[in-house]
């Protein structure tokens, strides 16, 4: 079934040589996508909740948080040695 689903054979040719009709390939084929598909949908809801990744939600806000406030200080203290009159950045 892999075989017909990435393309390397021709669904005709893989049903004969496994000796099978191509109705049941296809619906299989279709389950198995649709399986998969609920799956990954499953998998990215499940993961999207877990306290895991809203602490690392947390931790990334309070990363961003930190890198603003080390800019602006960047910042002034370039103004503050170049001088109010001349930006050399």
């Amino acid at each position: 079934m892999l075989e017909g689903l990435r393309g390397e054979s021709s669904i005709a040719e893989l049903c004969r040589k496994e000796g099978i009709n191509q109705n049941p390939y296809y619906r299989w084929s279709k389950e198995f996508l649709e399986v998969g598909k609920k799956r990954l949908a499953g998998d990215t809801a499940r993961e999207a909740n877990s306290d895991e990744v809203k602490s690392l939600r947390r931790e990334a806000a309070h990363l961003k948080e930190a890198l603003a406030e080390t800019v602006l200080e960047n910042r002034l203290l370039k103004k503050s040695t170049f001088g109010a009159g001349g930006d050399d950045t």
